[in-house]
């Protein structure tokens, strides 16, 4: 096969991967499956689609869509070749602003067509949780709904018109048609025409209708996507009098890719939201008592009413980027629902929210009805929508596995079957997890597993099937949302029927034959307990490591934390850091979860003595800018920064540390002995011919500057310099002396402790070691962890929240709050740990020292400028560019606009790395290099890290200054 691969790889525009990387990478999706695929296609345009499709038949293999992988079902897991039309179908075709609709290739992201929509006045309604990275196509192969769906409905009901290529390579384009319409249709010898046929005389039996209509979830179940959809085809025109118009758009949606191959989607759209919003959260004392509650709100309409419990609120206290959202609750909830009210007018809203909040008293539920209003209930709803990933922060190796986590009740029969639901998980000794859908009846219940060992395996099945059988007492849907795929597709018989799922399979061969489109998903499903993401019996390996990786039970399992919900495939549109190479590329092996694809697949199966030696590692983790943004953003709170820079210490041992590594990492050394004769080690840098030399020899790229060393150090100039301290001393501070301000930014340190002086404060510096940065995102890393070491003892002695360590460079000054307490010695970590809460970002500092009223805006000019504002990647990941911004704005007529941009692009020494050097640029275009363009003249950018204001500079050639300069030169 694999000449027929390589033959094929010639024939199309776009591109095909049969190489393991590739394969290991697309052999897992957001779900608990594994399987290597045969290769990866990512076609360019539909004629490559076509020729897939033929080579598909003509080998007998099978193609399986997939856009943004985070189906939680295994729909985008197979055997066959892997269809990623998310790099170049990503085009919005038109927009019809007057008729309410718009055409979009299946690549495009829901919340980046939102934002397009918006400009006229449009959006799309169905709003899932991974609205900022799902993209349409993946929305119309599992019907997705999302939160607003008890007004918008399903994607289903939003879906006009689909172009699609069917298993005989035909062009087809499916829309509403009217009863006649439906008939002509059937009339020539073209598989569209057999379609319409087939379906017609399966349909057309009353008694077959009845027994669908029978066996199939109920009706009023909006959010139902068990099976085949042909219930919904019943009320069409052509078998239900006065039905609308049919149209086989209905079918395709919640078809998981098995029936044809989509190239365009025409989609209804709905005028904006009204403007004014709430959310009212009701605490509750159990979950019981919730969902009764649920009942309640629905009587009001809300927009929206979601349910988190207990343990999702827990699993949000380890998330650094969630714990600032938990600000609205009060107490120790078991539960709390998210109701959300719209109008036309702030009294109109709260008058809403004030009924539900009286029902609710009335009814006897809930403790606290806390009301949470614009620009913070976005962050209510990331703590929502982080859910599914923040389940993985779980200690130990129990996963909340998703398996009946898309369950779909009649809302009147939610609290019983949640009763008898938690009643049967009680027998199987589990504690279900409830976040969900509550106002449209679905709820997503996941029971703690370890799928590593036997005994979870087999309580994997047990409870599923008990589920598929609760769920089938009620009339429900066994999937809502999320599809049957290979999870649920075992037990669709069960939940439609016997004879009603043979009439299934015979749809499905009516229109693939050859059963090339995503096969075993729906119909024919293999058992669900096949093909998993771990062996049974598995046991998590734990690896000798530099980093302490305890908490996460070491690197491995660090690694297995990430659950494939592809947070970091969002583009930059959506605000954020991470991972800035994908935003670069749109590859999804620049994606964070690729990286901890391949650490967890080679350090669980190699057969090496140093399981880290492996090239296809090296491959993909190549493009992290270790910018953590994962840190952070992640969910899981994925720390890949620390992962590449364990790897590549690992990584050395076997096979060398390359000069350019021990020349970027060893930067301090250099400098210092260049600091010794400055104008001539200048001459060198910015000689063309030896600059140009040196270049060539350690591989940085030439269109690259360099930074200059400065004509003394900042130790040198401190020893001289006297200091005074103006006005009533209001403490002292330690100041950190990193290399590159000591060296490269010795202007910038000048002005940081000067600007420290005149705001009362006395500033001392003592000797310290390198901060270690650049030897560890080198992977240098028994370098790093002595200068760690070396740091901590310096400094542990003296400092406190009185007399705190400042720091200029944030990528230095965070070390000590991030790597430190698991790089340093293990009689130093406590230590580390203290340290690091009184190690502070200058900005920090004096953001905390106007809080104290120590610091005054009368200390600064009247006199008015615009500053636009790039924060730190270390900044944005472990403290707050929102402090840079209040201590730049502090002269009262500055006007401060933080550039909404992810990385630079530079990250240390990633930038000057020749290799490197094109994605670099890249990823400033982004969205950094356009906002810096775009400033007039006399506005001032501003950026506190070194590496940002030298992209800043190649990008733009604009001068970035240090928020310190800009406030030093605020004084009065």
């Amino acid at each position: 096969m694999k000449e027929q691969l390589k033959k094929l790889a010639t024939q199309l525009k776009g591109e095909l991967h049969y190489d393991t990387v590739m394969r290991t990478l697309y052999a897992t999706d957001a779900s608990v499956y594994r399987e290597l695929p045969l290769a990866v296609a990512i076609p360019k345009n539909k004629e490559d689609l076509k020729k897939l499709v033929a080579f598909a038949k003509k080998h007998n293999t099978s193609l399986i869509p997939r856009t943004a992988g985070t189906s939680l079902a295994g729909q985008c897991v197979g055997d066959g070749i892997v269809v990623d039309t998310s790099k170049a179908f990503t085009e919005i075709l038109e927009i019809n602003a007057e008729e309410g609709w718009v055409k979009v290739q299946p690549g495009v992201v829901r919340d980046y067509l939102n934002a397009e929509l918006k400009k006229h006045g449009l959006f799309f309604g169905p709003n899932t949780s991974t609205a900022n990275r799902c993209m349409i196509g993946g929305m119309v192969g599992n019907n997705s709904c999302g939160s607003t769906s008890i007004v918008y409905g399903t994607t289903r009901d939003h879906t006009m018109e689909l172009e699609v290529i069917l298993s005989d390579g035909s062009e087809v384009t499916f829309k509403a048609v009217s009863r006649d319409e439906f008939f002509d249709k059937m009339k020539g010898d073209t598989l569209e025409a057999q379609l319409y046929k087939d379906l017609y005389e399966e349909l057309k039996n009353e008694e077959v209708q009845q027994r669908i209509r029978k066996e199939f979830p109920k009706p009023n179940i909006h959010r139902r996507n068990t099976g085949y959809a042909v219930d919904v085809l019943l009320n069409s025109n052509v078998f239900t009098e006065g039905g609308e118009d049919f149209n086989f758009c209905k079918l395709l949606c919640g078809s998981e890719g098995t029936l044809a191959l989509t190239t365009s989607i025409k989609l209804h759209v709905d005028p904006l939201p009204p403007k004014e919003n709430l959310l009212i959260c009701p605490h509750f004392t159990s979950i019981n008592e919730s969902l009764e509650a649920v009942l309640v709100g629905m009587k009001h309409q809300p927009y929206a009413l979601e349910l988190m419990d207990k343990t999702i609120l827990d699993c949000t206290k380890g998330s650094l980027a969630m714990e600032k959202n938990r600000y609205f609750l009060e107490g120790d909830p078991e539960a709390v629902l998210i109701i959300e009210v719209r109008g036309e007018t702030k009294e109109e809203i709260e008058q809403k929210a004030q009924a539900i909040e009286e029902d609710m008293k009335a009814a006897g539920f809930a403790y606290s009805f806390p009301r949470v209003y614009p620009p913070k209930i976005k962050g209510v709803w990331d703590l929502r929508k982080a859910g599914l990933g923040i389940l993985s922060n779980l200690p130990g190796e129990l996963y909340a596995v998703a398996v009946i986590e898309d369950t779909a009740v009649d809302l009147p029969d939610l609290p019983a079957y949640i009763s008898d639901f938690t009643e049967m998980m009680d027998s199987y000794n589990q504690k279900a997890i409830y976040y969900a859908h509550a106002g449209a009846g679905e709820l997503h219940l996941r029971p703690v597993l370890d799928l590593k060992q036997p005994e979870h395996r087999k309580l994997f099945r047990d409870i599923a099937t008990s589920t598929a059988e609760l769920v089938k007492k009620y009339d429900g849907s066994l999937s809502g949302e999320h599809g049957d795929g290979r999870v649920r597709g075992e037990f669709v018989k069960m939940m439609v029927g016997e004879e009603n799922y043979e009439l299934l399979r015979r749809l499905k061969a009516s229109w693939d034959s050859q059963n090339i489109f995503n096969p075993g998903k729906i119909v024919d499903a293999p058992p669900m307990d096949e093909n998993l993401r771990y062996e049974s019996g598995q046991q998590t390996i734990v690896h000798d490591t530099m980093f302490d990786f305890s908490k996460t039970n070491g690197i491995l399992r660090a690694a297995e934390k990430c659950n494939g919900s592809a947070d970091c495939r969002k583009l930059p549109s959506a605000g954020g850091t991470m991972c800035p190479s994908y935003q670069a590329t749109l590859n999804e092996k620049e994606t964070t979860r690729a990286r901890a694809n391949i650490l967890r697949e080679f350090l669980t199966n190699s057969t090496k003595e140093n399981p880290f030696d492996h090239k296809e590692i090296k491959e993909v983790l190549d493009l992290c800018l270790q910018c953590k943004g994962c840190t952070s953003e992640c969910p899981s709170s994925v720390d890949m920064a620390s992962m590449k820079a364990e790897f590549l210490h690992q990584y050395y041992k076997a096979n060398g540390v390359p000069l350019r590594a021990k020349f970027f990492a060893n930067f301090g050394n250099l400098f210092s002995l260049g600091s010794l004769v400055p104008g001539v080690t200048n001459f060198f840098i910015k000689s063309k011919v030896t600059s140009s030399i040196m270049k060539k020899a350690i591989g940085v790229a030439p269109q690259r500057s360099m930074p200059a060393l400065q004509k003394t150090t900042l130790r040198k100039w401190f020893k001289r310099y006297k200091q005074t301290v103006l006005g009533t001393p209001k403490g002292k501070v330690y100041f950190f002396c990193d290399e590159f301000t000591d060296f490269n930014d010795t202007h910038i340190g000048i002005k940081g402790i000067q600007l420290l002086n005149c705001l009362g404060y006395e500033v001392v510096m003592p000797k310290n070691a390198e901060s270690g940065r650049t030897h560890i995102s080198k992977g240098l890393l028994n370098s790093a962890k002595h200068f760690a070491n070396q740091n901590v003892k310096i400094f542990k002695a003296k400092i406190t929240e009185e007399t705190p360590l400042i720091g200029i460079e944030p990528s230095c000054i965070l070390s000590f709050r991030d790597e430190y307490p698991r790089l340093v010695d293990k009689d130093l970590v406590d230590d580390a740990k203290q340290l690091a809460k009184n190690a502070l970002l200058i900005d920090e500092f004096i953001a905390r020292e106007v809080q104290k009223g120590n610091i005054t805006t009368h200390q600064f000019t009247k006199e008015q400028k615009t500053i636009k504002l790039h924060g730190h990647c270390h900044q944005k990941a472990l403290s707050s560019v929102a402090d840079s911004a209040w201590v730049v704005g502090l002269p009262e007529n500055y006007n401060v606009e933080v550039i909404p941009s992810g990385c630079c692009g530079m990250a240390g020494s990633f930038g000057y790395e020749a290799e490197h050097y094109e994605v670099s640029m890249k990823v400033g275009e982004l969205v950094l290099f356009p906002a810096v363009r775009s400033a007039s003249e006399d506005t001032i950018i501003a950026a506190p890290g070194t590496s940002c204001r030298h992209q800043i500079y190649d990008g733009t050639k604009r001068e970035a200054l240090h928020p310190v300069e800009v406030l030093f030169e605020a004084l009065v």
